[in-house]
């Protein structure tokens, strides 16, 4: 069983005897509520303040990773991709992070701002879950995120890095993308659920977890 929790933007922790975190942010300069987790291994995916937060999640002992490493039993795949559709121009280079963790392999995309090529949707291969920000203006838009959905081999999309109560980034709601993507079925999730492999749909589903 892993436990996955949402703590608001592109913050997720997964759980199962050791506790991971992606992109921790701090809250108050964002305008949401900081992650209330220590994490044993933290990924970053680019080093921008609402992504790079390691000091609210770090404990004695956290590592923090910002390439491909394997710790203890957890294989992380570091993906370069950008953060806009100049190659970095603008707004610079960003890791996507493929992570085996246990019975589950998702993807966490960051801050990506351009379309995949069929190479790297090639190299990422099967994935359980997908983690994809569907906010547009920073990131690919609501129909992009729809799109690259579709062409990765994935049974679960999680939709992040779009407009909550209290966000202050100028980005698109969720009811853009879940519109655009009506096509795939919609399943509301708690806040923090626990999942078993048997959980994992043989179809397609966006899953929305709320804060």
């Amino acid at each position: 069983m892993i436990r996955i929790r949402w703590h608001g933007h592109s913050c997720f922790e997964f759980s199962n005897g050791m506790t991971l975190v992606i992109d921790p942010h701090d809250g108050a300069s964002i305008g949401i509520a900081p992650p209330k987790v220590k994490a044993d291994v933290i990924l970053v995916t680019h080093d921008h303040f609402d992504h790079n937060q390691t000091r609210v999640v770090e404990k004695e002992g956290s590592i923090v990773v910002r390439e491909s490493k394997h710790i203890k039993g957890i294989e992380i795949e570091a993906i370069k991709a950008y953060h806009d559709k100049e190659k970095g121009g603008k707004r610079g280079e960003i890791n996507m992070y493929k992570v085996n963790y246990d019975f589950i392999s998702f993807l966490h995309v960051g801050d990506l701002g351009h379309m995949l090529d069929d190479e790297t949707i090639k190299r990422i291969g099967k994935i359980d879950m997908l983690f994809v920000p569907v906010g547009g203006v920073f990131t690919i838009d609501a129909r992009e995120a729809y799109e690259l959905s579709r062409k990765i081999d994935t049974k679960i999309i999680v939709p992040m890095h779009y407009k909550i109560e209290g966000l202050s980034l100028p980005i698109d709601r969720l009811e853009k993308f879940i519109e655009i993507a009506k096509d795939i079925p919609a399943r509301h999730v708690a806040n923090e659920i626990e999942i078993e492999k048997e959980d994992i749909p043989n179809e397609k589903e966006i899953w929305v977890f709320s804060l």
